[in-house]
């Protein structure tokens, strides 16, 4: 499983931008697919999570500006990031967890940059 996230950037406050991970060998829809993001100097935090079936979870920090979803047909999925801060810069990164009879594995994307100038 692959997992390569893009989409980041540089924009101003209130900007926004949308990111993309592409997943290969395994299905967006068949599996919880997640975006986090690091800080500098902090913990790597869970953003948003779409599930198979559809619904959506967000930290408090990013609801009603983030929204996660996904295209089954291209097998990707978007973190759409509208009025943003500059305490939302951070390195992105996609996750999914794909269940197998063996047991769960994490998969991670490479990061995806984003910065948000005031």
């Amino acid at each position: 499983v692959q997992l390569q996230a893009s989409g980041g950037g540089l924009v101003q406050a209130g900007g926004s931008l949308r990111l993309s991970c592409v997943v290969s060998r395994s299905s967006v829809s068949s599996n919880t697919m997640e975006w986090y993001r690091q800080a500098p100097g902090k913990q790597r935090e869970l953003v948003a999570t779409i599930i198979s079936a559809g619904s959506t979870i967000y930290t408090d920090s990013v609801k009603g500006r983030f929204t996660i979803s996904r295209d089954n047909a291209k097998n990707t999925v978007y973190l759409q990031m509208n009025s943003l801060k500059p305490e939302d810069t951070g390195l992105y990164y996609c996750h999914s967890r794909v269940m197998y009879l063996t047991g769960a594995r994490d998969y991670w994307g490479q990061g995806t940059l984003v910065t948000v100038s005031s």
